[in-house]
């Protein structure tokens, strides 16, 4: 790594972002043989390296207690939040939005719930089939192949279902379901509910030198072998092995240098530490910031040339950023009472989920959802699935506190639902013209809302969730919401799968990008985040994303040898 670039070098690429789809791009293009400079706004962290993975919270200063850069936990593989020191955004009135910015090498990937699911056919065209929003101009087929490079590279666990608009993939042996999960799966098969192992980024054989899971349970600190994906270790490091990756860490990239022929000669950025403002030069600049900070970085960087922000003649940088729907449950569950000593192993997530099951034209909602599960061996009382466990009175004082601790501890069943919001005109983010953050760059200022397509999907959500905890017997402390309390859905941004404001599409006037991710304006500038992103789908977005960033990749690799980049 280095910490300033060498003066007047040009980079054949450079990349904005680290994580799921920066760090893929720049895998892929050094692996092509491109000389790649990399930019990350945080420091390095390296998992195998980093992570805290065996540590007991008993050995920490704050006992595992959350902090204001690490709000899951103190040793979390998690630098970041939704508050960042010196880095606000706001919000406009009337609306509500939570944006969570990841500052560490690989940035998101460190500490995500690793759920990898493929967008299926239907999610690429949902317009042809319910008339809402707009269809991508790629489908599924253009994008499988990708997926197939993901699932050989990374590695996942899984089973193959046939199950139409949920790919198979080439999936690792799933863990076995633990005692609540056969529960869960016992209740859904009565109600017909479509119940399946789960498929997670984590490896249960070995894989391209990584070892296999071990099922300590800490994915979410960080693995420190391997076993889990997260871009640093299984994705930056093979690519700074080429020796064509320059690494530069804690570079806040302020705007995208145009020159005067209207393509990009490199970025700008700020030195986080020492406050030094620094520009990068290259042929290719490709923004993998994330979405919102992507379309930031567009809106401010200004000309002449491009008054309303760069690659921005549509208007419609910023504009029709979804995130995912969501809202939690969970109830007490008799069955699971002084249950007998058992080993409940397994990876820091679900071994079974719930794919959408239902056709929506037959409800008050046009795009399904999925479902997670959780639950186990929580001490009571613990935080889970988004609120806090209870269960039937008791306690007291020496052996009837210890007999009631035991009757109850893992008692409690979770379900969280994850479902596609419809893009709309009055969710969208702009430049803030008042307010800068510490290096003097403009904010970002969001305008949020949810339709009633969304309000209705939790609804059922609420429904299903009360209904499986019924089927297994159980009960439910939280009466159902009403929509008054909106169902108790997710504040806009809260599940972190945040889509758009680069929009892919045909048509410059109504889009950002193309079909392979490249900007309409200036042909060589691209985005490989979640910014293309047409539409939600009901499936975490993170696969998708890496599969169109190697797409990506392999496109401008190809110009760059076609010297036409």
């Amino acid at each position: 790594m280095t910490l300033l670039p060498p003066p007047r070098k040009t980079y054949d690429v450079c990349i904005v972002g680290s994580g799921a789809g920066g760090g893929i791009a720049a895998y892929a293009l050094t692996k092509a043989g491109a000389d790649v400079i990399v930019l990350e706004a945080g420091g390095e962290w390296y998992a195998s390296r980093d992570s805290k993975m065996m540590m007991p919270n008993y050995a920490s200063p704050r006992r595992g207690g959350s902090t204001k850069t690490q709000p899951f936990g103190e040793l979390d593989g998690c630098i970041g939040g939704w508050e960042i020191e010196g880095e606000p955004y706001t919000v406009a009135p009337g609306s509500r939005f939570l944006w969570w910015r990841a500052r560490m090498l690989g940035g998101r990937t460190n500490h995500w719930g690793r759920i990898s699911l493929r967008f299926g056919p239907d999610d690429f065209k949902r317009k042809s089939l319910d008339g809402l929003g707009d269809d991508w101009p790629i489908g599924y087929d253009d994008v499988a192949p990708y997926f197939d490079r993901i699932d050989r590279l990374i590695g996942l666990y899984g089973s193959k279902e046939g199950i139409r608009n949920e790919p198979d993939g080439i999936f690792q042996p799933p863990p076995a379901p633990r005692c609540y999960e056969l529960l869960v799966k016992k209740a859904s098969d009565k109600l017909r509910i479509t119940c399946i192992p789960a498929r997670l980024s984590v490896i249960t054989e070995a894989l391209n030198g990584r070892e296999a899971c071990h099922y300590c349970g800490q994915c979410g600190r960080g693995c420190s072998t391997r076993s889990n994906f997260s871009s640093p270790d299984v994705l930056i490091a093979p690519a700074l092995a080429t020796g064509k990756l320059t690494l530069l860490t804690n570079a806040m990239v302020r705007e995208v240098i145009v020159g005067p022929d209207g393509l990009a000669t490199g970025v700008s950025y700020v030195n986080r530490l020492t406050g030094e403002e620094t520009q990068v030069r290259a042929r290719v600049v490709v923004l993998a910031a994330s979405a919102l900070e992507s379309a930031r970085i567009l809106l401010n960087s200004r000309t002449s040339r491009f008054p309303n922000g760069l690659a921005n003649s549509s208007g419609t940088v910023g504009k029709y950023i979804t995130d995912t729907t969501g809202t939690d449950v969970s109830g007490y569950i008799p069955a699971m009472e002084n249950h007998v000593a058992h080993n409940e192993d397994g990876v820091g997530g679900m071994h079974v989920y719930m794919p959408w099951w239902l056709d929506n034209r037959k409800l008050d909602f046009p795009r399904g959802y999925h479902i997670e599960v959780g639950g186990g061996l929580y001490p009571p009382g613990a935080g889970f699935m988004g609120g806090i466990q209870r269960y039937p009175s008791g306690g007291g004082y020496g052996k009837k506190l210890k007999d009631d601790y035991r009757r109850y501890y893992g008692a409690t069943i979770g379900f969280s639902g994850r479902g596609e919001m419809i893009p709309n005109d009055d969710s969208y983010c702009e430049i803030d013209p008042n307010v800068v953050d510490r290096f003097g760059i403009p904010v970002l200022r969001f305008h949020w809302k949810w339709q009633d397509y969304e309000l209705n999907q939790v609804r059922h959500m609420q429904q299903t969730f009360r209904a499986l905890i019924a089927e297994m017997g159980g009960q439910v402390f939280r009466p159902m919401p009403t929509k008054e309390q909106d169902y108790n859905i997710a504040t806009g941004g809260q599940i972190i799968h945040e889509l758009g404001g680069t929009r892919m599409g045909d048509d410059p006037k109504t889009s950002v990008v193309n079909s392979n991710c490249q900007t309409h304006d200036v042909k060589n500038l691209f985005v490989a985040d979640g910014g293309p992103f047409v539409s939600q789908a009901d499936k975490n977005p993170t696969w998708t994303i890496m599969a169109l960033a190697w797409r990506t990749s392999d496109y401008i690799a190809e110009q760059i040898k076609r010297r036409t980049l």
